[in-house]
């Protein structure tokens, strides 16, 4: 299909000025705009601009907030419990990861659940934050229906991704964020919006068939991780960001493309500490276990053991010095918006 090439600085002004057409205050524009536009630089497509009309949609039908009223209720030194009171998910997240790093910074632990908040994008953007920090971070966040749980035939748990990261010896911190499924949902409407097919193996029809058709797949069911033991891992997450913040879960987050009966109310639990809380040479250790990892024996074809976030890193550095690709849906998307 073809594409068309924007500069990233006009691209992002672009999307600041939509988000502040639909209500958003320009802090919050700006937060949201650098969330996307990160997203299209590491190349995870699915959670960058091919979202950015749902968000919009979603504030037209007064489903996100854009003019939030965020409270933080403090706990203790360590720990903070936000009510996002609906506001779209980059502010809440932006807003929760800032709380856990100054809460880590002054006691050395920082633990922050966020209750009626919506879709963030990518845990590792927040994650990275926290490591540049020099803290080790561990985020979870709950999503729509999706992923059956093992033996059941319809959908409940969502995508569910865990993400965990930690400073490194290097400047290329380890961030591993992954979902609970074997395809990430974003990756699905994007190959739907654009006729492509998605891989065998990763989904089932509404029938419970395999199939490769994208459209067919988001009407069915995706398939978890290392069978059980992936639908049992996104059950932990269900219980960590939404039974334990107070927000929706057990099925109940609603699908922001398709549901319009309420908000999300989706919950986030992000974890922050510092690397020297039980031994003073974190660093040295931390360097000494990758390389250990990267010295072993390569699989033919391998030319390099890469640990989590390496090969995002790369992608960001590359494209950031070039203008980002856009289909030409989501150039109709931004001319719609604009409007």
């Amino acid at each position: 299909m073809e594409k068309v090439n924007l500069k990233t600085k006009i691209l992002k002004k672009e999307i600041v000025k939509i988000f502040k057409n639909f209500g958003l205050s320009n802090n919050h524009a700006l937060i949201s705009s650098n969330a996307l536009i990160n997203a299209e630089l590491v190349g995870a497509y699915g959670h960058g601009l091919s979202r950015l009309k749902m968000y919009c949609n979603r504030i037209s039908k007064n489903l996100i907030n854009p003019k939030p009223k965020i409270k933080i209720k403090k706990i203790s030194q360590s720990i903070s419990h936000i009510d996002a009171d609906n506001s779209i998910g980059f502010v809440a997240a932006d807003i929760a990861i800032k709380e856990a790093i100054h809460n880590a910074k002054k006691t050395g632990v920082g633990l922050v659940a966020v209750k009626k908040s919506g879709h963030y994008g990518l845990s590792g953007y927040y994650a990275e934050q926290a490591v540049k920090k020099k803290l080790i971070t561990m985020i979870y966040t709950n999503a729509p229906p999706a992923v059956a749980p093992h033996g059941a035939l319809k959908s409940l748990l969502g995508t569910n991704p865990i993400c965990f990261g930690t400073p490194t010896s290097s400047k290329i911190p380890f961030i591993l964020d992954t979902s609970m499924s074997m395809i990430n949902r974003g990756k699905i409407r994007v190959a739907a919006r654009n006729n492509k097919k998605i891989p065998e193996g990763v989904a089932l029809d509404k029938f419970g068939k395999p199939t490769t058709d994208a459209n067919k797949a988001l009407y069915g069911v995706q398939l978890p991780i290392a069978g059980y033991r992936g639908s049992g891992l996104a059950w932990m997450v269900d219980i960590l960001s939404g039974v334990l913040t107070g927000a929706n879960h057990a099925g109940r987050v609603k699908d922001p493309f398709d549901d319009f009966t309420g908000p999300q109310n989706i919950g986030h639990l992000f974890i922050t500490f510092k690397t020297n809380l039980f031994v003073n040479n974190y660093s040295a250790r931390i360097k000494d276990n990758i390389k250990r990892v990267k010295k072993l024996p390569k699989t033919k074809g391998i030319k390099e053991i890469m640990y989590p976030g390496q090969n995002k890193y790369k992608r960001f550095k590359m494209n950031l010095k070039k203008e980002i690709k856009v289909s030409a849906i989501i150039k109709k998307d931004l001319e719609f918006l604009k409007k």
